[in-house]
């Protein structure tokens, strides 16, 4: 296998990728040509910065082809097209054979969510002092224990447990929070998503760690629970708010996550006419908001 890296100014990455996708490269990647020197320029910004531009200035473009003549050639049909004006061909070079598998399960070690909770990918051994784990694998769902909206919502689960408790996770992803709420002890969970993808995910993950939950379509949550889970955005909780409040059962716990600490207040405002949200963790610029409804 061979790669072909290209260097090229902001306004060249769109149509230099569809070319090379034309030419049948095997995959196509873009990262900041200048990164690790002065010129590094961040694209997603940090918690509570303006928005940050949306390509870098210069940008290296790596084309993965089968062999070097494939690479060789594309290299020679993009210099005689008019868009390639400002580019430049940095290199052609092999790539070593790797057991891309491996490399890739290297670099996920097992998350502790607490001493005693973990997320323990299939490769790896449960670590000894684990009495609840979850085993789910980066890359294979929608959330996987790696962000700290997710660490902190189980953790909360971990400090309340819902022992025979009825669980809602609303926007369940993988069900991580669902699978989390069940091996903690809830009497019944609705895990539910707009998108059936997850849903299945959601099932499949159940399934692989031994737990009892009920995966569907949003309209599957009825009636109250004592917990209410949701690891949206901001923006969607804030629509969500008569929806997820009405969920809640007297004395119950609403649970909310994917909120920056920046917007902590504009969520709070948003629930106020129906619970009173409070800070319970932050990790990272990101706040955990929960509320209790009286009992």
């Amino acid at each position: 296998m061979f790669e072909l890296c290209l260097i090229c100014p902001e306004e060249r990455v769109e149509p230099l990728t569809d070319a090379l996708e034309a030419l049948e490269a095997l995959c196509v990647s873009v990262e900041d040509a200048d990164a690790d020197t002065d010129a590094e320029r961040a694209l997603f910004g940090e918690p509570g910065m303006p928005a940050p531009a949306q390509r870098w200035s210069r940008s290296q473009v790596v084309a993965l082809f089968g062999s070097e003549a494939e690479a060789r050639e594309a290299a020679r049909l993009l210099s005689l097209q008019d868009f390639f004006a400002g580019c430049e061909v940095a290199r052609i070079a092999g790539v070593p054979e790797q057991d891309w598998v491996r490399l890739t399960q290297s670099q996920f070690e097992p998350v502790p969510v607490t001493p005693a909770f973990w997320i323990v990918p299939t490769w790896h051994d449960v670590p000894a002092q684990a009495s609840h784990v979850i085993r789910l694998d980066p890359g294979l769902a929608f959330g996987t224990g790696t962000h700290p909206t997710t660490r902190m919502c189980l953790r909360w689960i971990a400090a309340h447990p819902p022992t025979v408790q009825r669980v809602l996770d609303y926007g369940c992803g993988s069900g991580i929070l669902a699978i989390g709420a069940a091996l903690h002890g809830a009497a019944s969970v609705d895990a539910v998503d707009i998108d059936p993808a997850a849903v299945q995910s959601t099932h499949d993950n159940a399934v692989a760690n031994g737990v009892s939950l009920m995966a569907g379509l949003p309209d599957r949550a009825q009636g109250v629970y004592d917990t209410v889970l949701a690891n949206i955005l901001a923006t969607p909780l804030k629509v969500l708010a008569p929806l997820l409040a009405s969920h809640v059962a007297p004395g119950g716990a609403l649970v909310l996550a994917g909120v920056l600490e920046r917007q902590t207040a504009a969520l709070q405002q948003a629930y106020a006419p129906w619970l009173a949200l409070e800070s319970a963790d932050a990790e990272d610029g990101w706040v955990l908001l929960v509320a209790r409804r009286p009992g």
